[in-house]
């Protein structure tokens, strides 16, 4: 594979292709079968995808051997704590990624209230110890965004607007904090957001009843946006919290996404296929909801996420305090050993919950709490507290939790398309910090070289489909996620042969190989192995025709 110059044909006035990707292997995002074509590339479009394009071009891709597809739509990430601190997206990209989807688990960054900022900061601290938080409505926030080297799609968090309104207590708002929810959610949708997420496994989305969501669903339905959902609970309430999630797609008829869809915890091993089954069974009724996965055993999350609700409940001080009283802590700990962790369930032990990122401890990053709490001579829940303290609640952990049958039927299915729930990051940047869930470099080489090629665990073209032209339906995406004429120039190059994800627990920071190019909005982002610089990424926003 290799770019080369092609001289100027024609006369002066004639137009020319920006870039043609010749003779390559042609996945248009549909689920269709490959069929050896051009692709055609002029002011950030799709111009042609035809055998033998004769035009000429600028600039030629050899793509003979390779498979050209759309580039991928990561529907499930963080990235918004990221991007601004890496605008590189160098994680991203040479997965063959072209757009991000943001604000999911009901975390965004904005709004951002007067006075309430500080409140938002130390809050998605757990999920980002290096954020920073400033003032902000939610249209000024698009409008500021950094450019990036891929499309970024928003999200308005529930949680946040529960943070600026209600704080962070375990109680239903009162009549005007639902109406100013309601009104900073217009806002945000006004402004282009797609839609409305939420999380309700974490404080203080987890202390919203259904009807305050079904009442911002109403909002969301007007503006005919969407609504991403962080389940309840994804252990041993799985079921009821997946049907939850489906009676407020049918209540209010707002397509759900049921992000990250998984059984955590040993006592929920195997049950992927009942669960599917309900799913399924929603769908053949007509009710809107899709679920995304990603391809690992392993969950990642804020350490005080693990812990009881009632830990969580009045913010940072508050569960500090709580983890500060011995008495709390047996009481913590006592809980843990009956019922398992928040969300997550029953694992064999703290040694399957390990340190990923941390303020005060980055030293010891990759080891697990069990092993660490030996070492100190400590109680796993008086390390909890210690580590908890010190990192002021900004200690991220990964949690192996999953069982890999149930990771592969969930791959297999056609409710489940892929998302990484990974972020943007660079080796060098803050925010590549630590070390990182794998997800965050590899989950779209994981599923098109392990599962789907090594595995033969779902065909080529429906991998392809479950990164591009399924996502791109789901969040009504009107130019992007399939190869047509037209279209913008969202292209992803691979090798199928040797496409594969490279990073690992002990070692995440490696970028997939098998990648050739990724390309967005018809600039070359990723060539032979290297990122170019370009940032042509957009913000996309949602209006009458779709997102755009």
């Amino acid at each position: 594979m290799g770019y080369y110059p092609v001289p100027r044909t024609g006369s002066a006035g004639a137009s020319m292709d920006d870039l043609v990707i010749r003779g390559g292997e042609v996945l248009d995002g549909t689920g269709a079968p490959p069929v050896r074509a051009d692709v055609a590339i002029r002011d950030g479009r799709i111009v042609a995808v035809a055998a033998d394009h004769a035009a000429a071009a600028r600039r030629t891709l050899d793509a003979r051997g390779l498979v050209v597809a759309p580039g991928f739509i990561d529907i499930k990430t963080h990235s918004d704590f990221t991007l601004p601190y890496a605008t590189g997206a160098e994680s991203k990209v040479f997965q063959g990624v072209t757009t991000e989807v943001i604000g999911h688990c009901g975390l965004s960054v904005a709004p951002a209230l007067p006075g309430r900022a500080r409140l938002l900061q130390d809050y998605l601290a757990g999920f980002a110890p290096w954020i920073e938080v400033a003032e902000t409505s939610f249209a000024a926030y698009m409008d500021r965004f950094p450019p990036t080297a891929v499309n970024v799609i928003m999200q308005v968090g529930h949680n946040t607007l529960r943070a600026m309104t209600v704080g962070l207590d375990d109680r239903a708002p009162t009549a005007a904090e639902q109406d100013a929810m309601r009104r900073l959610l217009d806002e945000g949708l006004a402004a282009g957001a797609i839609g409305l997420s939420s999380g309700l496994f974490t404080a203080p989305g987890s202390f919203a009843r259904p009807e305050e969501l079904h009442d911002l669903l109403a909002v969301v339905r007007r503006h005919r946006g969407t609504y991403a959902t962080h389940v309840r609970d994804e252990a041993d309430g799985v079921f009821a919290a997946v049907r939850e999630a489906i009676a407020a797609a049918e209540a209010s008829g707002v397509h759900v996404q049921i992000v990250h869809l998984k059984l955590s915890g040993v006592d929920n091993w195997g049950r992927a296929g009942a669960l599917l089954a309900e799913i399924e069974e929603a769908r053949a009724r007509g009710v809107p909801v899709d679920c995304d996965a990603y391809p690992y055993t392993f969950a990642a999350n804020p350490l005080r996420n693990l812990l009881p609700l009632w830990v969580q409940e009045g913010g940072l001080a508050a569960m500090l305090g709580r983890l500060g009283d011995p008495a709390a802590r047996a009481r913590i700990a006592g809980e843990i050993e009956a019922r398992g962790l928040t969300s997550f369930g029953r694992v064999p032990s703290w040694d399957a919950v390990s340190l990923s990122t941390s303020r005060t401890r980055s030293r010891d990053a990759g080891r697990s709490l069990g092993e660490l709490a030996r070492a100190a001579g400590v109680a796993p829940i008086d390390l909890v507290h210690e580590l908890l303290a010190a990192d002021g609640g900004a200690t991220f952990v990964a949690v192996s939790s999953i069982d890999e049958a149930d990771v592969r039927a969930l791959l297999r299915s056609p409710a489940v398309l892929v998302g990484s729930d990974g972020r943007s990051v660079a080796r060098d940047s803050v925010a590549g910090q630590g070390k990182p869930h794998p997800r965050f470099y590899g989950t779209f080489p994981r599923v098109l070289g392990h599962y789907a090629r090594d595995l033969g665990l779902l065909s080529l073209p429906d991998a392809v489909f479950k990164m591009t032209g399924g996502p791109a339906r789901v969040l009504g995406l009107a130019d992007r996620g399939l190869l047509r004429e037209g279209y913008r120039a969202d292209v992803a190059v691979f090798d199928p042969a040797t496409i594969v994800d490279r990073s690992t627990f002990e070692e995440p920071h490696q970028y997939a190989a098998g990648l050739a190019a990724t390309i967005v909005n018809g600039v070359v982002v990723v060539e032979g192995g290297a990122h170019t610089g370009a940032r042509p990424g957009r913000v996309l926003r949602r209006g009458p025709a779709g997102v755009a």
